[in-house]
């Protein structure tokens, strides 16, 4: 019996994924939620100190394990020759120019992030390894196999989506040959039609605007572009100097030299206000937010015409512009969307071990219809046990109970952490790992930041809504599992709900149903039928900077260091005083 293990292997947001012989994924989760460090940048995806435990928990005795990794044996050998020749000696990096190049980012960071790649497909397993003598039972180490990059995004992109047929859209900031990639996805297998080759990059291109703006693309500040960018005005100059880094020709996308770029960037920094390094540049994010749609525009156009599907799958980091996917059903030819719950190089994990079981079993398909982002860890309540000899504020309630209680306490305007379940796979609190807030009141936003979240003002909060709600609050609704796109309230509605309504009239929605989290789709219609609104403000249980928590000592530390009023971790609950 074999079971397949993926490691997402790039030099940020590595992650893990274990799958059954029969493609069930079993586990997937990022290597930040357990380190607790941010997109857990140059850290291994499967931490020796937790392996034993995993193959213990999902992997059966004497089962034979394969590993498979995100970059390909080609592209891994070449990083070996290049690392070989001395090209990613400090030294060789020290001496190269830290100006811009042709990919938007300084020529010596670029070779410093290729060197950490390289580093990061050589110790790809260590960890795994580690973990088989922890756990003995006699499971075998079967090998380890290397699969393209865009490959890997475009087999879980496609693998988890509710279609037999589509085209697959794969862009991100760097690639094996360049930073994007089309195919048709037809009958449960990936047929490649165009690999754009070279330094150009749309990930990069945004994320060169994320530093002119005043934020920090090493930090994954991108998404407070698309925050920023509605308080911002369309300035026909800076758009102007933007547009000479890319030259859209119908269909066809090529970009600026490197002389050109730093030119424009110059020119931009010098335009910079003052203040934002503090406040942010918010005429530079709405520009900048315009110009990625003129250029994913180009691509969506691209695979439609060449693949003639109706139906798109994005996967790469630039499918996390939720901006952006909201206006793309009925343009270009293109009647259905589907972005998975982690689109970026941590859903890579799940894609190799695919790859890897396709390679094993060529008649396996991926099963179409939902595909469930509750993949990660579930929290021990043995804390919160241990708590009720001191704490008289801590009760259990059983899950109906917790769920009234909470529903309550949201209808008051307060606070509260809700911890159900497994973790997410992705990026994005969808109900299990949440702080959750009443939407009416007009201040919610400004008490969460404040209380919680400590972060800019102008970034926006999710609603969760029941999902046969949805038309009646969205302009031409589509369905969102997993808070992959941004869609326009109706009118009538926004004033009802102010906090979770951006400046711009949209909202970054999750639709929520019984079949794909019961228990939070029960609390929001408990909340309903309290208030009237079908929908809760919905953000993730962190504060700025840390990643989602991953223990129920996490909560807890939150819930007494914080603001929050009230945490539930599955049927406990904790309270502060006047709760």
């Amino acid at each position: 019996m074999r079971y397949y293990i993926g490691l997402a292997t790039t030099f940020h947001d590595p992650a893990l994924a274990i799958v059954a012989p029969d493609g069930e994924v079993l586990f997937a989760e990022a290597a930040e939620r357990f380190l607790q460090y941010k997109r857990a940048p140059n850290c291994e995806p499967d931490p020796a100190m937790r392996m034993g435990s995993l193959l213990r928990r999902w992997i059966p005795e004497n089962a034979e394990i394969v590993l498979a990794t995100s970059w390909s044996e080609e592209f891994s050998s070449f990083l070996d020759g290049s690392a070989r020749s001395g090209a990613f000696d400090l030294p060789a990096l020290a001496a190269l120019s830290p100006e811009l190049n042709r990919s938007f980012v300084p020529e010596r960071s670029e070779r410093a992030l290729i060197a950490s790649l390289q580093l990061q497909q050589r110790r790809a397993g260590l960890g795994t390894l580690l973990g088989l003598d922890r756990a003995g039972g006699g499971r075998r180490f079967a090998g380890i196999r290397r699969y393209a990059h865009h490959l890997t995004h475009a087999t879980y992109a496609c693998g988890s989506s509710p279609f037999d047929e589509a085209a697959c859209l794969v862009v991100d900031g760097m690639g094996e040959t360049g930073a994007a990639a089309l195919f048709a996805y037809e009958g449960g297998r990936l047929r490649e039609l165009k690999r754009h080759r070279g330094r150009g990059s749309v990930g990069f291109f945004f994320g060169l605007v994320t530093d002119l703006a005043g934020f920090d693309q090493a930090a994954g500040e991108e998404w407070k572009i698309m925050g920023l960018a509605p308080y911002g005005r369309s300035d026909p100059e800076l758009m102007a100097l933007l547009r000479r880094l890319y030259r859209i020709e119908g269909t066809r996308l090529t970009f600026a030299d490197g002389d050109t770029i730093r030119a424009v960037a110059a020119e931009l920094l010098a335009r910079r206000p003052a203040d934002a390094g503090t406040v942010g540049w918010a005429d530079l994010s709405r520009c900048g937010q315009d110009a990625f749609e003129e250029l994913m525009g180009a691509y969506v156009a691209e695979v439609r015409a060449l693949s003639g599907s109706e139906n798109l799958v994005l996967g790469g980091g630039c499918a996390l512009n939720s901006s952006f996917n909201g206006k793309i059903v009925g343009r270009h030819g293109f009647a259905q969307l589907h972005v998975p719950s982690a689109p970026a190089d941590d859903g890579n994990a799940i894609g190799a071990a695919w790859l890897a079981l396709a390679e094993d079993d060529p008649a396996w398909r991926p099963r179409r219809g939902p595909a469930t982002p509750y993949l990660g860890s579930a929290v021990s309540t043995e804390p919160l046990e241990r708590m009720t000899a001191w704490e008289p504020r801590l009760r259990k309630l059983g899950h109906e109970g917790a769920i009234v209680a909470a529903a309550d306490i949201l209808a008051e305007g307060k606070l509260v952490g809700w911890v159900q379940g497994r973790a997410e796979f992705g990026p994005r609190a969808l109900g299990n790992r949440s702080i959750l807030a009443d939407p009416r009141p007009a201040d919610a936003k400004d008490l969460l930041n404040a209380k919680v979240k400590y972060r800019e003002a102008f970034r926006p909060f999710a609603p969760s809504i029941l999902a046969e709600h949805g038309p009646d609050w969205f302009e031409g609704y589509q369905d969102s599992p997993y808070m992959e796109r941004t869609l326009r309230w109706r009118e009538e509605g926004r004033h009802r709900v102010p906090a979770v309504v951006h400046e711009d009239g949209t909202g970054r929605l999750q639709s929520v149903t019984a079949e794909r989290n019961p228990l939070y789709a029960a609390l929001i219609g408990a909340f309903a039928a309290r208030t009237g609104v079908p929908i809760l403000l919905n953000t993730s249980f962190n504060v700025m900077g840390k990643p989602i928590l991953h223990t129920a000592e996490d909560a807890i530390l939150m819930f007494y260091t914080t603001g929050l009023d009230a945490i539930v971790v599955e049927d406990w609950l904790l309270t502060k005083d006047g709760c």
